[in-house]
């Protein structure tokens, strides 16, 4: 059993709080990677998007069963953040994929992001365990390069009017530098987003 999945389960088995139906946890980041792909790496967090259902009790509960310093974070070695939903750098409409398990969680459904989504989503903080993660999915022939940069073109829309929107020229040299130097694609043009102001 993978480590994440040791987490799900144990955080599964320790919720207490009642609901007619399981809580959809949608997964980004590395662990949406390590959930839907052979891919193995250590990680000390699992990332949770905030939803409708991710209300602000259910978020107070899921930090305080599984987040930082509590006791599945000192069994598992890691632990639950949850994100607001405007934070992550995602396509308008991102892709979820149903993670299914053996035998199935109770209290709890998954679904993680899809793998170009994450890597999109990587190119903001594009640290380097980021770069790394989109190494491993592009080694994997996990990226077809034409559908990432038309999820690339949906984030960026969804910053074009936000306070984050000055980043976008540096998240774009960042795609550039993944199609240089990870796919060994060509580079998209400085104008792939028009409307960006000039430097």
């Amino acid at each position: 059993m993978s480590q994440i999945e040791a987490f799900l389960r144990d955080l599964d088995g320790s919720w207490k709080l009642p609901r007619a139906a399981p809580l959809t946890l949608r997964v980004l980041g590395s662990t949406a990677l390590l959930l839907r792909t052979t891919y193995q790496r250590g990680t000390k967090d699992s990332d949770v998007l905030e939803t409708r259902e991710i209300t602000p009790e259910v978020s107070a509960e899921l930090v305080r069963f599984g987040g930082k310093g509590t006791a599945l974070h000192r069994r598992h070695g890691m632990y639950l953040e949850i994100l607001r939903a405007a934070f992550p750098f995602l396509p308008e409409d991102p892709i979820w994929h149903s993670v299914d398990f053996t035998p199935p969680l109770t209290r709890f459904r998954v679904e993680a992001l899809d793998v170009t989504d994450v890597c999109v989503s990587k190119l903001a903080r594009f640290h380097g365990t980021d770069r790394d993660d989109i190494k491993a999915m592009a080694d994997d022939d996990r990226l077809e390069p034409a559908q990432r940069v038309e999820r690339f073109k949906s984030a960026a829309e969804r910053w074009r009017y936000d306070a984050r929107a000055d980043d976008l020229r540096r998240i774009l040299e960042n795609l550039r530098t993944v199609q240089r130097d990870m796919l060994y694609d060509t580079e998209s043009e400085l104008g792939l987003l028009p409307w960006l102001p000039p430097d």
